[in-house]
């Protein structure tokens, strides 16, 4: 099973990223998401971050997600190459426990690619069909 592909979109980038589980899917949309930075393969997982996160619905849930990278991209300069999720759906919506590896970025080893700007819900869809998950995402470049 491919781990992701790149949508069409005239201004900003989109991908849809597959998984056997809702997890794995969400994992592989992270992947996307650095690839879109980084050559993740050139990015070593030396350095751990925790997430958790609770949102009311999937949708919600991997914006917050991918958003968090973001975040943590632009704050402390890391980029990511390993991902470890688990989603549980609980009373108040669904909750996600991760772990994220990378490392910072340094220009000398990763080869810069294009700035994500910001997450976005245009386009977002999360289904599950036959065996497989896909969530498509697009971001603000």
């Amino acid at each position: 099973m491919k781990r992701f592909d790149w949508i069409e979109h005239p201004s900003d980038v989109g991908f849809r990223a597959y998984g056997r589980t809702l997890s794995e899917a969400f994992e592989n949309a992270a992947i996307a998401l650095f690839e879109i930075m980084v050559d993740t393969s050139t990015v070593r997982p030396e350095i751990e971050k925790s997430i958790v996160l609770r949102s009311e619905d999937p949708e919600s849930l991997l914006y917050d997600w991918l958003d968090r990278l973001i975040a943590l991209h632009d704050s402390e300069q890391l980029v990511f190459s390993k991902f470890e999720v688990n989603i549980a759906q609980i009373s108040e919506g669904f909750l996600l426990n991760a772990k994220a590896w990378g490392e910072k970025f340094d220009p000398s080893r990763h080869e810069g690619r294009t700035a994500v700007k910001a997450m976005t819900y245009h386009m977002m869809e999360i289904k599950k069909k036959n065996d497989e998950w896909l969530v498509q995402a697009v971001v603000d470049i």
